[in-house]
């Protein structure tokens, strides 16, 4: 799940991309750069690592310009590893284009086929946002022609161009050399992308990031949601233009934005995330009074962070006393980009300490966002038994999550997921607890909907299997468990190995 940022500004803009990054790291840890430009020329830095590790002052002198993107990455499955993978990527034709990307397309076999072997243009890493690059390239050629200069139409058609050949979910940013930044967003709107600005000396300065977390510290304010399909152009003299570029759209923001991955303090697509995590919360309280035994549970507890807002209205509305028993290691990364479940699994000892004196003799209810492999809810349970829990209940402010996520988030195949083949009772065997509850989709949906009623529908495929591109089938997905299943396969051979997804565990941020 990465994140992605623009700048456009009237005075340099290198250090206000560098606090928008950090503000942004929680999207991806990995890998982190930055691009700039001043005129035609891009100023380029990037590297492996968190923010504060990648940049040194030497490098933030080098970032001259007052126009730049950033990007920070989480690694992928198969090319963690890889340096040559942090973005932004850069081609030097037509103009000269820089682009960073978050999310995943589904049908990055086909493109890399038509573009290496049709547009004859070179993709030098397994990136799928490389190939999106050169597919944006090649479009913007099609519609320059002979011209040497540029114009709107030739921008906006070259996203229209590139809507029609692409497939999956998308938040984009990118610069054309000595003409602007441009960024725009797929037609469900599954990724999140927002535009901000303020005024400054009688400029406007714009902004567009995935989350809108990262306006107020910049000194911007929120805007507006880039809406599905459309682009924004900002041009270098601080003039905005916008067009709707895909012939049809729909607003189905990916749910697990809300449940998990992005900043309780950010507004997607109307929705605040940390009301939304509140109201999960009151609903999953519900189906908690119903299926547990509510006089047996003694406190309600969260699993730091995402799940605390969720616990406490869950522990208001029941009436329960609420504790903060499990204390967190701020200094240990986010578990679910740990490579390994043998990683993660000692990484959750690492991170999570737990107070015996809030544990001993009681019966808890521990609130996490999600179950995914169940690896770490194991753990967590285990730890609350040895320190003198009687009984462990376990709530998740998430539905059982049993299918694959091939929209930017990499979930394990369905073979890896606790909950596929499993009922509620059976995982709760599974992870040692003595009770475990699921919030039901349709209340979760209900809950963010009520927060934006103008949302049309959510990308929900990890918890119903129903994939809104409506190019994912049963095969598809069996050679996405394939390449998962096999770390020696070639890249570009099947669509698994070539995504830009975040491995997720059960542990928040």
């Amino acid at each position: 799940m990465c994140g992605v940022l623009g700048i456009v500004g009237h005075e340099p803009v290198n250090q206000l991309l560098y606090d928008g990054l950090q503000m942004l790291q929680h999207r991806g840890q990995d890998a982190a750069g930055i691009v700039t430009a001043q005129g035609n020329m891009f100023h380029m830095h990037k590297g492996k690592g968190m923010v504060r590790d990648v940049f040194r002052t030497r490098n933030m002198r080098d970032l001259v310009g007052s126009v730049g993107i950033g990007h920070v990455r989480y690694p992928t499955a198969g090319n963690a590893g890889s340096s040559a993978e942090a973005q932004p990527f850069y081609v030097n034709s037509p103009f000269g284009i820089v682009l960073a990307h978050n999310g995943n397309l589904t049908n990055t076999d086909e493109l890399y086929q038509n573009v290496c072997f049709t547009d004859l243009r070179h993709i030098n890493t397994r990136s799928d946002s490389e190939v999106l690059l050169n597919v944006f390239a090649r479009e913007l050629e099609l519609q320059v022609g002979n011209s040497t200069r540029l114009s709107l139409d030739n921008i906006f058609g070259a996203v229209s161009g590139l809507q029609q050949r692409i497939r999956g979910a998308y938040g984009v940013v990118a610069l054309i050399a000595g003409y602007g930044l441009l960024a725009f967003r797929d037609a469900f709107g599954i990724r999140p992308l927002c535009l901000g600005k303020k005024q400054a000396n009688g400029h406007t300065d714009y902004i567009v990031a995935s989350e809108s977390v990262a306006f107020p510290s910049l000194g911007f304010e929120y805007e507006r949601d880039i809406a599905p399909g459309e682009a924004v152009f900002i041009d270098l003299d601080g003039r905005l233009h916008s067009r709707q570029c895909a012939a049809q759209t729909h607003l189905n923001p990916c749910l697990f934005e809300y449940v998990y991955f992005a900043r309780p303090d950010s507004v997607i697509d109307g929705v605040s995330v940390y009301q939304a995590r509140l109201n999960m919360g009151v609903a999953l309280a519900e189906k908690v009074r119903r299926e547990l035994p509510l006089d047996e549970i003694d406190v309600i507890m969260p699993i730091p962070d995402t799940s605390r807002p969720s616990a406490m209205e869950l522990a208001q509305h029941l009436g329960k006393p609420y504790r903060e028993g499990l204390f967190k290691n701020r200094y240990i990364g986010r578990t679910f980009i740990m490579p390994g479940q043998a990683t993660r699994k000692k990484s959750v000892r690492q991170k999570l300490n737990p107070m015996a004196y809030e544990f001993a003799g009681k019966n808890v209810l521990l609130v996490d966002d999600s179950i995914v492999r169940g690896t770490t809810s194991r753990e967590i349970v285990e730890m609350a038994r040895e320190a003198g829990a009687r009984k462990v209940y376990f709530a998740s402010a998430a539905p059982e999550v049993r299918y694959p996520n091939v929209y930017g988030i990499d979930m394990p195949t369905r073979e890896e997921l606790i909950a596929n083949g499993r009922t509620p009772q059976q995982v709760a065997e599974e992870i040692g607890a003595d009770g475990v509850v699921f919030q039901d989709l349709a209340d979760l949906e209900a809950v963010v909907r009520a927060l934006n009623p103008a949302i049309e529908g959510f990308e929900t495929s990890c918890f119903n299997g129903v994939y809104i591109t409506g190019d994912v089938d049963e095969s598809y997905l069996a050679r996405l468990s394939e390449g998962k299943n096999s770390s020696s396969a070639a890249a570009f051979v099947r669509p698994s190995l070539i995504d830009h997804s975040v491995r997720v565990s059960d542990e928040d941020e």
